[in-house]
């Protein structure tokens, strides 16, 4: 191993998120040791390449759907092809054959740190924060890195955050990963899911569904429907249209209430 990437190995324990895990880290959320890989490519779509053959992409976060942002988040990656990456893998390979990875880019000098790549896409503004298919999100220091991007408008946070009260506007994104914001209506439980309804009417504003599972972990955190109704909250994932546009939370850190912010919905 070289000198820089032993360097890069020695100090990527002190940058990789660690405790960025959830209150009690569970098994999924458990970092395989680091090797040393170096970045061979990086896909219009986000898989990233290694030069041991590995396919990966970053845990974390959610790769943008829209240009120019898309290209511009691998021409960031790119910048590191050449350079010592720490790595270290979460859970198993997906569907795709693809490892969930934790990376750290080696200094270029011996006054810089070294650099995790799923947080500096998020604070420049060219990736979301997002559990995937999860239902246990094990980067939640990333979303507190979005507020700088949303606030200044950029990258991904160039438009305005979507209402999750207009629903004609939001079944125009049917399909895609969408962030809304608006006050909580009505909750309604049920012995499988329980909606969180951002309109009176399902065909005017989004509805939320939330798992047995993640509901359970929401109430523990003392998000219960007496305490959610009437209450600014963001929320995120992949937006379907039934009756009216719906999203399926499974990690409960995929819905924050808002304390004190301001709504950036038109």
């Amino acid at each position: 191993m070289s000198v820089p990437a032993a360097g890069c190995l020695i100090f990527a324990f002190a940058v990789l998120p660690t405790a960025a895990a959830p209150r009690i880290a569970p098994e999924s959320c458990q970092a395989s040791a680091l090797r040393e890989e170096r970045l061979a490519s990086v896909s219009p779509r986000g898989e990233l390449a290694l030069t041991s053959g590995a396919r990966t992409i970053l845990d974390g976060i959610h790769w943008p759907e829209t240009e120019p942002e898309a290209t511009q988040a691998a021409a960031h990656l790119a910048g590191l092809w050449g350079r010592g990456l720490a790595i270290s893998q979460r859970g198993e390979v997906d569907r795709w054959g693809r490892a969930r990875i934790d990376a750290v880019a080696e200094p270029v000098l011996e006054t810089d740190e070294p650099a995790d790549l799923a947080t500096g896409l998020v604070a420049v503004g060219l990736a979301h924060a997002d559990a995937g298919e999860s239902d246990v999100f094990c980067r939640t220091d990333l979303i507190k890195l979005e507020a700088e991007p949303r606030r200044d408008r950029r990258g991904i946070w160039r438009e305005p955050v979507l209402a999750a009260g207009d629903g004609p506007a939001l079944a125009t994104h049917a399909g895609t990963f969408i962030i809304a914001e608006g006050r909580i209506v009505g909750v309604g439980e049920r012995a499988e899911r329980t909606y969180l309804d951002f309109a009176r009417h399902a065909a005017d504003g989004l509805t939320v569904t939330v798992t047995k599972r993640t509901w359970r972990i929401m109430r523990e955190r003392g998000l219960t429907a007496a305490t959610l109704r009437g209450r600014l909250a963001r929320v995120r994932g992949r937006l379907e249209v039934r009756r009216g546009p719906i999203l399926e939370i499974v990690s409960a850190d995929m819905i924050e209430v808002l304390e004190g912010e301001r709504a950036l919905t038109r």
